[in-house]
Parts: C-alpha cells; sequence; structure tokens
C-alpha cells in the first residue's frame, strides 16, 4: 500500500438538527466545536440535518421538530 495517500480518521459525534440523536462514529471530518460523550470523553461534534432518527426511510414517518415554513427554518438556523 502506497504511504500518506488514505485519510486520518478520527472519533467525533453526529448530532441531529432536528431531533438532538446523537451517535459516536469514526470521520475523515473534524469539528472546532466539541461535547463530552457517555464515556466522559470530549469529541469532535458535526451537526447534520438528518439522520437515522429523523430520516423517513428508517422511521416509517416524518418527524417535525417545528411547525414554520421553510424560510422560517432557515432564518432560525442561521440567525437572520
Amino acid at each position: 500500500m502506497k504511504e500518506n495517500i488514505h485519510p486520518n480518521y478520527h472519533k467525533v459525534i453526529f448530532t441531529d438538527t432536528v431531533s438532538g440523536f446523537s451517535f459516536l462514529s469514526s470521520s475523515t471530518k473534524i469539528s472546532n466545536e466539541k461535547m463530552l460523550w457517555k464515556d466522559g470523553k470530549e469529541y469532535p461534534v458535526i451537526k447534520v440535518d438528518i439522520s437515522s432518527d429523523t430520516h423517513p426511510f428508517y422511521t416509517g414517518r416524518q418527524k417535525f421538530a417545528e411547525a414554520g415554513g421553510r424560510v422560517d427554518k432557515f432564518k432560525k438556523k442561521y440567525n437572520m
């Protein structure tokens, strides 16, 4: 195998912004924001808009966190 061509994997916490569901996994992506996990260690946090907790394919139904429209949701997300 060639040296120095493979990405470095790190433990990160993925957090669903809609439901608040979080899980620990490995990723090449990193973040400056950190969060304390159940094992007592701090890991970088990556926020995602959809996960297995909210995706209709996995849940069989849609979950809505707020009743606002798309524009209101966008403005709230980006503090506009």
